[in-house]
């Protein structure tokens, strides 16, 4: 009985499009989930394509981020108009077409997922898997490269291991059997003393600024918790506390927000059991911007030159409780 589910069809759908003749490029919003799945793939279809590589989207500032791709030597690449045109053929992993801004103008014919779909359904790409029930898109990378008989070597094993580890959040956040099974099949191969390296390089020492401000403009909602950061350096920092507010007990949700040039954001973090992380996003911003994730976590990200004159906080408090009269109780 094999380890994986079977892909054979699939994959020779995937792999019919590679052609020794053709530069692909393999696109990210980066985080380890996507650097590991993006590494992956880049070895799946290294042998069969001219030239492969790696463009992410977004500045790149988180340290275990920027440690990931310096202990796994990942060749990734701020994709800039200059760096697109330099390929033929494109593929997108953990990530979707609509999810930014920069991926909206690239034709892609790979699509390989994890997040929900959009509501006017998967991309129209001529190979498209998006599996929504997965915690990390690593998983399904690692069933490809099991499935094509290809063992991970110990870099591309280690961010594989790391991308879902993180994705899940150590297994706190949903995840289905297919991650576990992955995750110990990866251990045969990893380099656990790089994972030590990397996630103790996860806060800068500028960083604990951003928790004392947190703390004071934090506000109590129902069961969730909500603080707004005013403008931010790295809008990194709001997941770094989105996540550490799910550590207090009896919360069950928390968003954070902050100003990061002239975009919004606002990180959605939830147990995963009562509020459905992906739908809130979706519903307060997806009219004005991008917005959506999972049930335990999402983004959204609002162009504020749309707005002439707004307070960014009270925009988001006023959809958080669908109310701006309702009296919000302020932690102490």
């Amino acid at each position: 009985m094999a380890y994986f589910k079977q892909l054979e069809d699939r994959l020779q759908d995937l792999m019919a499009l590679f052609k020794k003749n053709e530069r692909w490029l393999i696109a990210i919003n980066a985080d380890p989930d996507s650097l590991a799945s993006a590494m992956a793939l880049k070895r799946i279809m290294g042998r069969k394509v001219q030239e492969v590589g790696i463009g992410h989207v977004n500045e790149i500032k988180r340290l275990d981020n920027l440690a990931m791709i310096r202990y796994l030597r990942i060749p990734t690449r701020r994709m800039i108009p200059n760096l697109v045109a330099q390929y033929d053929r494109f593929a997108i992993v953990d990530s979707q077409p609509n999810h930014h801004p920069a991926f909206e103008s690239i034709d892609f014919s790979v699509v390989i997922d994890h997040h929900p779909l959009p509501e006017g359904g998967a991309y129209d790409a001529p190979y498209v898997d998006i599996r929504p029930k997965y915690g990390s898109n690593s998983t399904m990378l690692t069933e490809y490269l099991y499935n094509l008989k290809i063992r991970p070597a110990k870099f591309l094993a280690t961010a594989l291991l790391y991308g879902i580890k993180t994705d899940t959040q150590s297994f706190e956040r949903p995840f289905i059997d297919d991650d576990v099974k992955a995750f110990k099949y990866l251990t045969k191969y990893a380099d656990m003393d790089i994972i030590k390296r990397i996630t103790r390089s996860e806060f800068h020492l500028d960083w604990l600024r951003y928790f004392s401000r947190s703390f004071y403009n934090l506000r109590r909602i129902g069961t969730g918790l909500y603080s707004h950061m005013g403008k931010v350096e790295n809008p990194d920092t709001l997941v770094i506390l989105a996540d550490f507010f799910m550590r207090v007990h009896e919360v069950s949700w928390d968003v954070v927000s902050g100003v990061y040039e002239d975009t919004l954001i606002v990180i959605y973090r939830g147990d995963g059991m009562r509020k459905d992380m992906g739908k809130m996003a979706k519903s307060m911003f997806g009219d004005v911007g991008s917005a959506g994730g999972h049930k335990a976590a999402a983004r959204a990200e609002i162009d504020l030159k749309q707005f002439e004159e707004i307070d960014p906080e009270e925009l988001v408090v006023k959809k958080l409780t669908k109310s701006s009269n309702k009296k919000l109780k302020r932690i102490l």
